[in-house]
């Protein structure tokens, strides 16, 4: 009895009864185990599945997150790299535009170097050329010692406008109002100031400067320097007036070169814009052995005339 069971059946054929051995039930509790296992197992897989695609879902998204950094981060590059190429061409159209002054300092001052040449190398002989020239238009009278407003009288044979005869005039008459500063034209020594005796010039300031040249103010109003005192060029020396023989307010300026005269107005419009120009008009000065004699002369700070310093505040303003 204890090895099997009966399963009783009722139909129209009547009762029925069936007797199964103790093995198939235990085949039916292993057939129930087992249904409950997969059971078990497609739970277990299914929650598997759903924390792995919880997982999948939570990388999607830290992706997601570092692909828009991404974007904004590239596009913050590209609005720099934008930024930087203006900067190159505003920088790049700097360099032409200082190519092109410095080619224009080198035809003025007569400079043709290398095609090839670097722009650095090409403003370091530019340097050294301006600063040849710097050296000659500090030591030697250059620029107007007023502000310029044209002469009255030029250089050479003039009917005298006092005397009414023709005579050889040794400088030029500045066009100058009472009171007009006067600057000295270079460095120097004053070697006259005041009223000189046989003179026609009234007040006289006469400059001896380096290399042999000499200037000459006639006609002052005011000195204001004295005599041995040392003058750099652009130091205020008097005020023009009309002392003297002198038909009205003006400044006589004279130069000469080893005591030999020369056309002052040459020297009054000499500057760095046409540098070249005296040593063609004015034949009376060994242009070439002083330039020689002053190459190696360097000035620390040059200092410029009135005329000097307007011309290159317009040439600031072009």
């Amino acid at each position: 009895m204890h090895d099997h069971f009966t399963i009783t059946i009722n139909d129209d054929n009547g009762v029925q009864q069936f007797n199964l051995h103790q093995f198939v039930k235990r085949v039916i509790i292993y057939v129930g185990v087992f249904i409950s296992f997969i059971g078990f197992s497609a739970a277990a897989t299914i929650y598997y599945l759903d924390y792995e695609l919880e997982q999948i879902e939570s990388k999607r998204l830290k992706m997601q997150t570092a692909y828009t950094a991404l974007i904004k981060k590239n596009k913050t590059l590209n609005q720099s790299m934008l930024e930087t190429e203006n900067i190159l061409k505003i920088k790049k159209d700097e360099l032409e535009e200082v190519s092109i002054s410095l080619s224009e300092i080198e035809t003025m001052i007569g400079l043709t170097p290398p095609e090839d040449i670097p722009l650095k190398d090409r403003a370091n002989l530019t340097k050294v050329n301006s600063e040849e020239m710097l050296v000659l238009l500090q030591f030697i009278p250059s620029g107007s010692p007023v502000k310029y407003k044209g002469i009255t009288s030029k250089f050479g044979y003039r009917m005298h406008p006092i005397l009414k005869r023709k005579e050889f005039h040794r400088g030029i008459d500045l066009r100058a109002k009472m009171n007009t500063p006067v600057y000295a034209p270079a460095d120097g020594i004053i070697e006259w100031a005041g009223v000189k005796k046989k003179s026609a010039y009234g007040r006289l300031i006469m400059i001896q400067h380096n290399y042999g040249f000499k200037t000459y103010f006639g006609h002052l109003k005011k000195v204001v320097v004295k005599s041995g005192q040392f003058i750099k060029k652009g130091d205020l020396i008097a005020y023009s007036g009309n002392s003297g023989r002198s038909s009205g307010p003006h400044l006589h300026y004279g130069i000469r070169f080893n005591e030999r005269v020369v056309d002052p107005l040459l020297f009054v419009k000499w500057n760095l814009n046409n540098y070249k120009s005296i040593f063609e008009k004015e034949k009376k000065i060994p242009w070439q052995s002083l330039i020689a004699m002053t190459k190696n002369i360097k000035v620390q700070i040059p200092t410029q005339t009135q005329q000097s310093l307007l011309l290159v505040q317009q040439s600031r303003v072009k």
